[in-house]
């Protein structure tokens, strides 16, 4: 047997890999001068609740943690900039019978690649309901619920996941599809899928960051290798965004034991140069790290003002 060799046909690119958000975004808030860094939440085993009933008669929700558009909370259209003021911090339902804007200008999803102006990538209430019509699921919940992108894992286990707990339960809710976006997102809807597991409702996480995903120990999830904003699919490509829910659908149907992780098959493009972009600080300037340190404490302090208005 000989070692394979670089020229060797049929190997990827090294960097073709999933990208370990959890060490960039560290060593970027280090390049930007935080010194201290963001611990992780990290578990070793998770909750399993398999399904109670088939898929075709189960009640499914949605959890997501994008935000309602709110016109006077400043630039939340596609491609915007950062916008803290955009965020929120309690749990809110929606009526899934409605049609809904919501968007991630709150959050940092991957604003090279993804230009945000297709909420079926981060938001797929139309691709459940399409399910529901054609008898795959039981029903769509009457709400869907947002959770917030807390830093704070106390907040988010003694708070926003026992609230959605009980708005899940009021609708008696089977299972649940967690659609994050940005590196926290991913976190926030890890430790809400274990609370809702351990207090019987199955859940599936469908996301882009698998580091952060499977360090929290998600029960079920679905990964896809796609730039932060998209993890319900791609960006208007339909058959994309099908494909995706009901491979998370099947993985919630058929995982056979908990930390189950299912990478989708799709890629965003042959090239997988985008992976060295998003928070990459070594491809920075210092000055451009400089300039991107003094809006991050603008944004805390917006951030803050929330906060301080929501308790």
């Amino acid at each position: 047997m000989t070692a394979p060799t670089d020229d060797q046909p049929g190997f990827a690119p090294d960097d073709d890999a999933p990208i370990g958000y959890m060490a960039r975004t560290r060593e970027y808030y280090a390049a930007i001068g935080y010194d201290t860094p963001y611990r992780w939440a990290h578990y070793v085993d998770a909750p399993f609740q398999p399904m109670r009933k088939p898929l075709d008669q189960s009640r499914i929700a949605i959890i997501t943690t994008a935000a309602p558009f709110d016109p006077g909370k400043g630039d939340q259209g596609p491609g915007s900039k950062y916008n803290g003021g955009a965020k929120f911090y309690s749990v809110y339902d929606g009526d899934t019978s409605k049609v809904h804007d919501l968007r991630i200008s709150h959050i940092a999803y991957d604003r090279v690649h993804t230009t945000a102006d297709d909420s079926g990538t981060w938001f797929p209430l139309p691709q459940l309901q399409r399910l529901a019509r054609e008898g795959k699921i039981g029903d769509v919940a009457p709400r869907f619920f947002g959770a917030p992108t807390n830093r704070s894992h106390r907040v988010t286990i003694e708070t926003d996941a026992p609230e959605i707990l009980a708005r899940c339960r009021a609708d008696q809710v089977d299972a649940a599809v967690l659609v994050p976006n940005c590196p926290v997102c991913h976190q926030t809807v890890s430790l809400v899928a274990r609370h809702l597991e351990a207090n019987g409702i199955s859940t599936v996480v469908m996301g882009c960051a698998k580091d952060i995903v499977e360090h929290a120990a998600a029960p079920r999830f679905l990964f896809s290798d796609f730039p932060l904003g998209n993890s319900a699919g791609k960006p208007h490509d339909p058959a994309s965004q099908a494909f995706t829910l009901e491979l998370a659908l099947r993985v919630l149907e058929s995982a056979p034991a908990p930390r189950t992780t299912v990478q989708s098959p799709l890629r965003w493009s042959a090239d997988a140069a985008w992976k060295r972009d998003y928070s990459n600080a070594a491809a920075l300037s210092r000055e451009e790290l400089a300039r991107r340190r003094r809006e991050f404490d603008a944004q805390k302090e917006i951030a803050r003002g929330l906060r301080e208005t929501a308790a």
